[in-house]
C-alpha cells in the first residue's frame, strides 16, 4: 500500500480503453486528438494521471523496437511526467506485453495487477480488470498462456513487421467478436468485476473501486460487514463515451461527455 498527500487545489485523473490503433488508423488519430485535448484540459490540476488498461489496441516491446504511433499521446503524457504529474500505468488484455519502455521513456510506473493507493485518507483499490471475478475461464487460461515468460521470448524472436502485424490483426478480429458484448451491461451486480469489488470490498474496504476493461461507464455502491461504504466505478472507455474519472481528495466524480450518451 502507498501513501500520498494530494495538495490543495490538486487531482486525480483516471481513463482507461483508449485501445489506439483500432479499428483503423483513421478512427484512433481522432481518438488521438480528443484524448490529447483532455490531457492539455487537467494538466493545471493534475498531481496524478491513472492509464488503467488498453491504451493501446496492441502493445509489444522489442529490444529496439515498439509498435509506431501514438507519438501525439506519449509525448503529450513525457510532458506531464516532466513537469512532476505522477502516472501509473495498469496492462490491460490488450496491452499486457508493456516492459521498461514506458517507464524509461515516458516516466509510467507500470503495474500488472490491482494496486491500493491511499491519498489523503482515503482508499482507492485500482486495475483494469480483466480476468477478475466468476466466468470468462477461456480468457483466465489465455492470460495465463500469454504471460508466460517462454512465450513472450519465442514471440520476441519473430521480425517485428510480422509479429506487430500478425497480433494487432487478432486483436482487431477479437474486438469485432466482442465490441458488442462492451456495451451491454444490464445490471451492475450482474458484472463479474462488479461482484469480484463486492467479495474484496467485504474482506478488505476500501473508499473505492475502480476499473476499466468493461467499456461501460458506471458507478454504485457497495456494501460493507463493519458499515464502511465503498463505490465502485468503472471507467468505460474512449471508443464510444470519451468518459473519465477525477478525484478531488473527497469525492470520486464519473464524467461522461454529453454527445457520447446517445
Amino acid at each position: 500500500m502507498h501513501r500520498f498527500d494530494l495538495p490543495p487545489g490538486k487531482r486525480l485523473y483516471f481513463a482507461s480503453d483508449l485501445h489506439l490503433g483500432a479499428p483503423n488508423s483513421q478512427a484512433s488519430r481522432e481518438r488521438e486528438r480528443a484524448f490529447c485535448a483532455w490531457l492539455d484540459a487537467i494538466a493545471p490540476s493534475a498531481e496524478a494521471v491513472y492509464i488503467v488498461g488498453d491504451l493501446f489496441d496492441f502493445w509489444f516491446e522489442y529490444r529496439h523496437a515498439v509498435p509506431k504511433g501514438f507519438v501525439r499521446t506519449l509525448g503529450k503524457l513525457a510532458g506531464l511526467h516532466d513537469q512532476g504529474v505522477k502516472l501509473y500505468f495498469f496492462t490491460g488484455n490488450h496491452d499486457l506485453w508493456a516492459k521498461d519502455y514506458l517507464t524509461e521513456e515516458i516516466g509510467f510506473e507500470v503495474f500488472t495487477k490491482p494496486i491500493r493507493h491511499v491519498w489523503g485518507g482515503k482508499s482507492l483499490v485500482i486495475g483494469h480488470g480483466d480476468g477478475l471475478g466468476p466466468g470468462d475461464t477461456g480468457y483466465k487460461v489465455l492470460k495465463r498462456i500469454f504471460t508466460f515468460k517462454p512465450f513472450q521470448w519465442a514471440f520476441g524472436w519473430i521480425h517485428p513487421d510480422l509479429g506487430i502485424g500478425l497480433a494487432s490483426w487478432l486483436s482487431r478480429g477479437s474486438r469485432a467478436r466482442t465490441g458488442q458484448a462492451d456495451y451491454g451491461m444490464k445490471t451492475l451486480k450482474e458484472e463479474a468485476l462488479f461482484q469480484f469489488a463486492q467479495a474484496e470490498h467485504l474482506m478488505n474496504p476500501a473508499d473505492y473501486w475502480i476499473f476499466g476493461h468493461r467499456h461501460f461507464p458506471a458507478i454504485g455502491p457497495l456494501e460493507s460487514s463493519d458499515g464502511q461504504q465503498g463505490t465502485y466505478l468503472n471507467l468505460g472507455d474512449w471508443i464510444k463515451w470519451q468518459s473519465w474519472a477525477e478525484f478531488d481528495g473527497t469525492h470520486l466524480h464519473l464524467h461522461i461527455p454529453p454527445q457520447s450518451k446517445n
